[in-house]
């Protein structure tokens, strides 16, 4: 692993100008593929929030004597082993998908937006101490950085989040140091540290708001990774606890009896599976509609 490139991003620099919400919508209507992408995430966090409204069973308690059943009027997408509705967990299932993973996107890229800032705008020692600090963490695998974690810790949401920013954040902070460095040499930043202003009101009155779009984009790019990574942690038995709905368990719970009932395992892979292909498109979509470059690193 090499240490941290010191070019500037490719991304143009510009003086702030229309607010965020402004630019991403401006981004967002001219470029269909992340309004197809976006869509498609809107259907999810929908599902998930009407869940009670769109099944009426329970997703964690089963009845034994309607174990493995196929697809009926009664159960759409049958049952597992233990008798629970597979439709109502995978409804439910969403919503352990759509909360951990959209909490642990924001603390990872929160505070690699924040360290990358600060490394382009103090540079100096500050710059190559964290330099190095990265290389060596970036030097780690990253599915070997998450389990030592979990084991460490144990299980649970918060545990997760934790796990999930040790291995991302390096990454989210290279990313962003790259477009904060086009944006540090600018006038209106030399004009501010002039008038004596702390590095933390120049990050957020001067810099921030002129990574916007890298900043949107990584994160739509990391929540579809860090989707991936949630479910692949509880289907390795390291993520959600049973019987708690979560789309990698139940993938693991009933990947022995696809023979039978392969809907226990398709419906759940089907609906982690549109989720990251929506997430992709609306990240997609916005880096070209902003001419953002997008630097992709192994998830």
């Amino acid at each position: 692993m090499t240490a941290l490139d010191t070019t500037p991003a490719t991304t143009a620099a510009t003086p702030a100008g229309p607010h965020a919400v402004t630019r991403a919508w401006r981004a967002l209507r001219s470029s269909r593929t992340a309004l197809v992408g976006l869509a498609v995430v809107a259907v999810h966090i929908l599902v998930a929030l009407l869940a009670p409204l769109l099944t009426s069973y329970d997703p964690i308690a089963g009845d034994a004597s309607q174990a493995l059943l196929g697809p009926s009027p009664q159960h759409w997408a049958g049952t597992d082993q233990y008798g629970r509705d597979v439709l109502a967990r995978v409804l439910y299932g969403g919503r352990y998908a759509l909360g951990v993973s959209v909490a642990a996107t924001l603390v990872t890229v929160a505070l690699g937006t924040v360290v990358g800032c600060a490394a382009a705008l103090r540079g100096g020692w500050f710059d190559d101490l964290l330099g190095r600090v990265l290389d060596a963490i970036l030097s780690v695998p990253s599915i070997l950085a998450l389990l030592v974690v979990v084991t460490a810790l144990g299980t649970g949401p918060a545990v997760i989040v934790l796990a999930i920013a040790v291995v991302y954040v390096p990454q989210v902070v290279r990313v962003v140091r790259g477009a904060a460095l086009a944006v540090v040499p600018m006038d209106y930043v030399t004009a501010a540290r002039a008038r004596g202003e702390s590095t933390w009101a120049i990050l957020r009155r001067e810099v921030l708001p002129n990574i916007t779009d890298v900043v949107c984009v990584e994160f739509a790019m990391r929540a579809s990774w860090v989707v991936l990574l949630i479910s692949s942690l509880s289907f390795l038995g390291f993520g959600a606890d049973p019987p708690t709905p979560d789309w990698g368990l139940m993938v693991a719970e009933n990947r022995t009896a696809i023979t039978v009932v392969p809907m226990a395992s398709l419906a759940p892979i089907i609906a982690l599976a549109t989720l990251v292909v929506g997430l992709n498109l609306a990240a997609d979509g916005l880096a070209k509609a902003w001419g953002v470059d997008r630097i992709r690193e192994g998830s």
